[in-house]
């Protein structure tokens, strides 16, 4: 049984803005970001930690985080989108995908932004328009 809170998100249980997915990956905004456009990818099969993921897994995910972090690059005013994993805070393997323009937007110590489902929304259509 898949508890995690990405879990519920996959199964639909709670809502999420998300800006893409296929058979096997999901990517959706952080709802506290660090920065506009602070995208998670998940592998839609609950594992907890990113290197548990089987080589086949770990590639699909890599590559489907590729082709969204290319999509925010396009829709965000940014310099690079950078690639972080931490997983700590939730138990099933993530990557985050930041737009950057100085290395202190991926300071994950930092305050994260608060921000309202309409702009969280809007930001996601900006993402989908280049997927």
């Amino acid at each position: 049984m898949a508890n995690s809170l990405f879990s519920k998100i996959v199964a639909r249980e709670i809502p999420a803005h998300i800006v893409a997915e296929n058979e096997h990956c999901l990517a959706f905004l952080d709802v506290f970001p660090l920065v506009e456009g602070h995208t998670l990818v998940i592998p839609k099969k609950e594992v907890d930690y990113l290197f548990d993921l089987d080589d086949a897994q770990y590639q699909a995910l890599m590559a489907f985080s590729k082709r969204v972090a290319q999509a925010i690059h396009a829709a965000i005013p940014c310099r690079k989108v950078g690639l972080s994993v931490v997983g700590l805070e939730v138990p099933h393997a993530h990557v985050h995908l930041i737009p950057l323009q100085t290395i202190g937007d991926m300071n994950f110590g930092k305050e994260k932004h608060r921000v309202s489902d309409d702009q969280l929304a809007e930001v996601a259509l900006r993402i989908q328009q280049y997927l």
